[in-house]
């Protein structure tokens, strides 16, 4: 689907826009849900995620036919201030892991069934160091955002988010603390794994960075571009296609999260298409997906990234599906209903 805005402005309006779920197609497979053998809510959150699915699908009896996995990758200027135990040409060296079928990512995706596509966002070129201006202008937030809604395959019936950009925590940490407030130090974690000092300096960057951009942000977007890079708003283009295809998402750990939240302070509703794939080990992620209303699938313990947990999940909702739509009725089945 190709983009339909050449600015923020455009964008926001589209995402204002946005079509609702099929409120006859969620009502008519929480009927059927109410007839299949089993007791009232015996399968738990199995049944609300059908009912939730078919509403998306605009079909009383959802199926997962077609999943995609993408993920975005970026460089990050602000990483040449030592927020990350790993060199920004790793995210190159990641990328080409992915596009080999050599990461975790791939194994998930492929056990899932779904399709898998990596788009790396001009990494020769990284984003700007946020505490010393905007880490993008309009014009490469816009192009990002654009790259995001584009990936999105036509056919595409449930779509899962990833992200690589060596650096990436500490925009996401200062989005959730320029969004949502609070102390650097509450949205500021480990990432790849840092050592105690170099989390303190970490720590200090995202506070200059929230510092110099929070006051002049009017929302979600503005912070998008001062404080994110372009895989974020990547992740972000993407959801909001999926919202005008009434697509929906599973979204990945902390970065995503970070991105649809951009969105969601944009434009309330923006990710009633989303659910939490997994709660990550990265320290915020829990009081993140809290301010986004969002309960995760999954808890494993994954700090991965690259949509690891979020295609774990696909098969969640892939069981919840069977059971919905293969599971016979009492009246099917000759059972007394009591």
């Amino acid at each position: 689907m190709r983009p339909e805005f050449s600015d923020l402005s455009r964008f926001r309006a589209l995402l204002a826009e946005a079509p609702p779920p099929d409120s006859e197609a969620a009502q008519a497979a929480a009927a059927r849900n109410g007839q299949l053998t089993k007791p009232p809510g015996a399968l738990g959150r199995l049944e609300e995620l059908a009912i939730w699915m078919a509403g998306w699908q605009g079909d009383a009896r959802p199926r997962i036919a077609a999943p995609q996995v993408i993920v975005f990758a970026g460089n990050h200027g602000v990483a040449a201030r030592g927020v990350s135990a790993f060199p920004a040409q790793v995210t190159a060296q990641m990328v080409a892991n992915f596009e080999a079928g050599g990461a975790a990512i791939n194994q998930l995706a492929r056990l899932a069934g779904a399709r898998m596509d990596v788009h790396a966002l001009e990494l020769d070129r990284p984003t700007r160091d946020f505490t010393q201006g905007p880490a993008m202008d309009e014009g490469d937030c816009v192009a990002a955002l654009q790259s995001g809604w584009s990936a999105v395959r036509e056919g595409t019936d449930l779509l899962v988010l990833g992200e690589m950009g060596i650096g990436n925590t500490t925009s996401a940490a200062a989005i959730c603390t320029a969004l949502f407030g609070g102390a650097a130090e509450s949205w500021t974690g480990r990432g790849t794994g840092l050592d105690d000092a170099a989390l303190r300096i970490k720590t200090r960057v995202v506070a200059e960075a929230v510092a110099r951009h929070a006051d002049g942000a009017r929302d979600g977007l503005d912070l998008l571009t001062c404080l994110g890079g372009r895989e974020i708003a990547a992740v972000a283009g993407a959801i909001a296609a999926a919202r005008m295809r009434r697509i929906p998402v599973i979204l990945d750990g902390f970065i995503c999260g970070a991105a649809a939240a951009c969105l969601a302070h944009t434009v309330p509703g923006a990710l009633d298409h989303c659910l939490a794939g997994h709660l990550s080990a990265e320290q915020a992620h829990g009081a993140l997906l809290d301010r986004l209303g969002l309960v995760p699938l999954l808890a494993l313990g994954l700090r991965l990234g690259e949509g690891s947990g979020a295609a774990l999940a696909i098969q969640i909702v892939q069981g919840a599906l069977a059971c919905h739509g293969g599971m016979a009725t009492f009246a099917e089945a000759g059972v007394s209903d009591g």
